[in-house]
């Protein structure tokens, strides 16, 4: 019970640190890096999404975890690929021993032991709205975690889907707040060089955006750099 309580303790100061932290990839990183620190037999964690069939590894704590998540793409197999992929399946897993897993992942699985992989855990990390991809916590020894480090996993997820979901929606905001400003000041040139209204050199912008497949971000952006529409 007094471990749990210091565990407590833990989780309540990263959760403060992780709202502190400044970017997307910092909050992830504070993560995965929390995995190890807290999650008794975590030797190496990541964050695995997928984009279509597209793996990709985010805040990895050691190249085992690049190395797994990217023969979980190429066999199109394996335990953390199954978590990310569809919130209809399972959300969370425990792997005592990856020798048992061989019938269930038989590419994913002896390619996995070469790489010295032992024992595994996968949460994914979802709000009520979105899905975010899968913690994966790696030990090198068989039987490494417990029902105790599951449930510690799972907390530990239940605060890196929040964080995760909030730094992501705090980055957007501030890309969209970016360009809108961009795209202002792109306006303002295009008024005062041809003498147009607000109304109109929107539209310019937008025709031109429109008619070569280029967004309106990256439009206006070199509207702001060569003081006009590209010819």
């Amino acid at each position: 019970m007094e471990d749990w309580r210091r565990f407590a303790q833990q989780m309540a100061s990263l959760a403060r640190d992780l709202l502190a932290q400044d970017s997307v990839n910092d909050t992830l990183e504070r993560i995965t890096g929390a995995a190890t620190e807290l999650v008794e037999g975590c030797d190496a964690a990541g964050i695995l999404i997928l984009r279509g069939n597209r793996v990709q590894s985010l805040a990895p704590t050691d190249q085992v975890v690049v190395a797994s998540d990217e023969l979980q793409g190429r066999v199109g197999e394996g335990p953390c690929f199954d978590a990310a992929r569809s919130s209809e399946g399972q959300r969370q897993f425990r792997i005592a021993d990856f020798t048992d897993q061989a019938r269930r992942w038989p590419k994913y699985v002896p390619e996995a032991r070469r790489l010295n992989l032992g024992s595994m855990m996968g949460f994914l990390l979802f709000t009520e709205d979105e899905d975010l991809g899968a913690l994966n916590l790696y030990s090198h020894r068989p039987g490494a975690f417990t029902e105790a480090s599951e449930t510690a996993g799972w907390l530990l997820a239940s605060h890196a889907a929040v964080a995760f979901s909030s730094a992501r929606t705090h980055a957007q905001l501030q890309e969209a707040i970016g360009t809108r400003h961009t795209i202002g000041e792109a306006m303002g040139i295009l008024m005062g060089r041809h003498d147009l209204t607000e109304e109109q050199a929107f539209a310019a912008l937008r025709r031109y955006s429109q008619d070569r497949n280029v967004k309106l971000r990256d439009l206006a952006r070199r509207v702001c750099e060569q003081g006009g529409l590209p010819r």
